[in-house]
């Protein structure tokens, strides 16, 4: 039995990814991995032996699968024989794999043919497929899903035989009885299902998460005294998302008694659960249970009635690798997968990577509590890198050889000398020193060793990241894409993208601009791009109208405020206008004040004057020296005129101070004397 994978925005889906051990002799393991991808492995050699990518892996990805029984094989491979068509050969080659996906659609995949047998799509699902399950007789194949409902499918033709609501929420998982004409289904509740008249039988209820897991472990009753119709007082097993306890019930033929009779506890959230079924009252059931945490628990019990304390498992084992040296700690290894072999005494183990597991088969025969296996997958994960190393050649050449390259006839091309490097490189390769670093490794092989951001994605891959991201709801993707700020670069994007995802994208946009304001600014900006670059392909739309109803609400509500809040901004702008000139002529009146009262007319005119006459020409320059000269000479003959008038004077004095008395003349009158000049 294998957990469906546990999508990124449910957290209510099964961990684990879908994986099954083929029925018969359990040769293949199949694994549908995370990327869309099918890969089938043989268990004996641990060597892949197919692998399949459906045309719609990112956006149809697979979230269960399931193998065809052994006796649906076989009569297959009888009924082509008898036709004389393509001999198929034994049994065990006519393998044939059901794969459900998240869009709804089952594909029939041939490990012979190593291609798609047949699709099932008419009719079917509306969700994400969440259970497969083959009938072991006719050929049926009965499927449920996120919308509720249970089909089931006739695989010769490919179509819907019958389809019913299985519940009122979602159907997770389902579960044919031994007899092959009851159908166990679960979502909140389990349901028993009679398959001819699709009437509930029986309800069971103990679970508060979608059970992710069903099958009977028993096919006999324990009572084999009373006469058996073929479901009456017969076990299964249930396990449900995020619980640790695995139920077990028991169809009585009282409706009453609809609890749980015992139960299982583990450590972790179950991910893979594989049973050896119990065909009589004294044979008791082993189960093997893997746990999310990576640890195994085994469990070996006979079911006869009642328990009310929960079981512990007998065994329990963990995978670790070897600790080598003081710093290199032990470290667990997941186990992702096991399954009983035919004997009943021996495991298949499947452990490491879901990219490349490691396939193991480990005989039971320890009655210890715990064990601890230690493995070295690391020579499986990594390639050898001395082999790597040894395939590249460095060539050796002359710094006087010419090389002739297309273009200008004997033209000669810049040769780089040899790198000293290389030679030291060989001797620690030859000394057997440490292992060479990459830095060193690149340089010998003359690599451009610039780092340049990964992150960044090119602008030729911006409309395939989209695309690819939208599909999938990558949200690690879409903001790669979606937070660039370059409009160029959204021009671009916007033009290259295929028609179908431009209302996805649309979707997408209108769910971001109801984040954060930041993000909601850059999403303006590519809703712009979008409608004004794809307008006419959005009015070919017949439903366009409610596909945006909920942008062109949002965009409403946004703008209803606009109108006020432009009010508002002019009447900002007309009282800071006001503020500012109220203040200019207060802060420009203090200086013109202090100029007021200070009388500098005289001097700045003087000053201004002489600045005008330094800056006259050359020849006024010469023409002022002659008149300065001229000046000299007539203060020097006015001295001498007035030292003899001194002298001559002298004996005048008093009549001259008489003469002024009549005059009216005084010495001691400044300000007239001003006022007269």
């Amino acid at each position: 039995m294998a957990a469906g994978g546990r999508g990124s925005g449910d957290p209510l889906s099964p961990a684990g990814v879908p994986c099954a051990f083929s029925p018969q002799s359990q040769a293949y393991f199949a694994l549908a991995s995370t990327d869309g991808h099918l890969r089938v492995w043989e268990t004996a050699s641990n060597r892949l032996h197919q692998e399949y990518v459906p045309s719609a892996h990112l956006s149809g990805t697979c979230t269960c699968l399931a193998w065809a029984p052994v006796r649906l094989q076989a009569k297959e491979s009888h009924q082509r024989k008898k036709r004389k068509s393509e001999a198929l050969g034994t049994g065990d080659q006519t393998d044939l794999l059901a794969l459900g996906t998240a869009v709804g659609s089952i594909l029939l995949y041939s490990t012979v043919k190593g291609e798609l047998h047949s699709k099932l799509i008419s009719g079917g699902h509306d969700n994400k497929v969440n259970c497969i399950q083959w009938h072991q007789d006719n050929g049926c194949l009965y499927s449920c899903s996120d919308d509720k409902h249970i089909v089931e499918w006739n695989t010769q033709t490919c179509k819907v035989k019958c389809k019913w609501k299985g519940d009122n929420s979602s159907v997770s998982s389902l579960c044919i009885s031994p007899n092959g004409k009851m159908l166990l289904s679960a979502g909140r509740t389990i349901k028993l299902w009679v398959l001819e008249t699709k009437e509930v039988y029986r309800h069971f209820t103990g679970h508060a998460t979608p059970v992710s897991s069903l099958m009977f472990t028993t096919i006999r009753p324990p009572n084999e005294s009373q006469p058996f119709d073929g479901i009456t007082g017969l076990y299964f097993l249930s396990g449900a998302v995020h619980d640790r306890l695995l139920n077990v019930w028991q169809v009585r033929s009282e409706n009453r008694e609809k609890n749980a009779v015992m139960s299982f506890t583990v450590t972790d959230e179950p991910i893979y659960i594989d049973l050896a079924l119990s065909e009589n009252k004294e044979e008791p059931v082993k189960l093997a249970v893997v746990c999310r945490d990576g640890q195994l628990h085994l469990f070996e019990h006979i079911l006869n009635g009642y328990c009310k304390k929960p079981l512990t498992s007998n065994c329990t084992i963990q995978i670790a690798t070897p600790g080598k040296g003081k710093k290199n700690t032990p470290k667990p290894i997941p186990i992702l997968a096991a399954g009983f072999c035919s004997d009943k005494m021996s495991l298949l183990l499947v452990y490491g990577s879901w990219f490349q597991p490691t396939i193991e088969r480990v005989a039971l025969n320890s009655k210890e509590p715990h064990m601890c296996l230690v493995r070295d997958i690391s020579n499986c994960w990594t390639p050898k890198i001395e082999t790597a190393v040894t395939k590249v050649r460095i060539p050796v050449m002359n710094s006087e050889a010419k090389i002739l390259v297309p273009g200008i006839p004997g033209h000669r091309a810049a040769i780089k000398p040899a790198l000293p490097q290389t030679e030291e490189l060989e001797s620690k390769r030859k000394l057997g020193e440490n292992e060479v670093s990459i830095e060193e490794r690149l340089g010998a092989m003359d690599l451009d060793t610039k780092k340049e951001k990964a992150d960044r994605p090119q602008t030729i891959s911006f409309p395939v990241l989209l695309t690819q991201g939208l599909e999938s709801n990558d949200s690690e993707m879409l903001n790669k894409v979606l937070q660039t700020r370059n409009l160029n670069l959204i021009k671009k994007t916007v033009l290259r993208m295929p028609l179908h995802a431009v209302i996805p994208l649309l979707q997408e946009l209108t769910k971001r601009l109801q984040g954060h304001p930041n993000s909601a600014v850059i999403m303006v900006q590519w809703l712009k791009c979008v409608l004004t670059v794809h307008a006419s392909y959005l009015s070919t739309l017949p439903d366009l109208v409610p596909q945006l109803g909920t942008l062109y609400q949002l965009m409403e509500s946004r703008v209803k405020t606009f109108q006020k809040l432009s009010h508002l901004h002019g009447k900002l702008i007309l009282l800071l206008t006001q503020v500012t000139a109220s203040e200019k002529p207060k802060g420009t009146a203090c200086p013109e004040q202090k100029a007021k009262l200070v009388y500098e007319e005289e001097s700045s005119e003087e000053e201004s004057d002489d600045e005008i006459a330094e800056k006259d020409s050359d020849d006024n320059w010469e023409e002022e020296e002659e008149i300065e000269r001229d000046e000299d000479v007539g203060e020097e003959n006015e001295e001498e005129e007035e030292d003899a008038e001194e002298k001559d004077e002298n004996g005048e004095d008093r009549d001259v101070a008489s003469e002024k008395e009549l005059n009216g003349d005084s010495d001691l009158d400044p300000e007239n004397e001003s006022e007269e000049e």
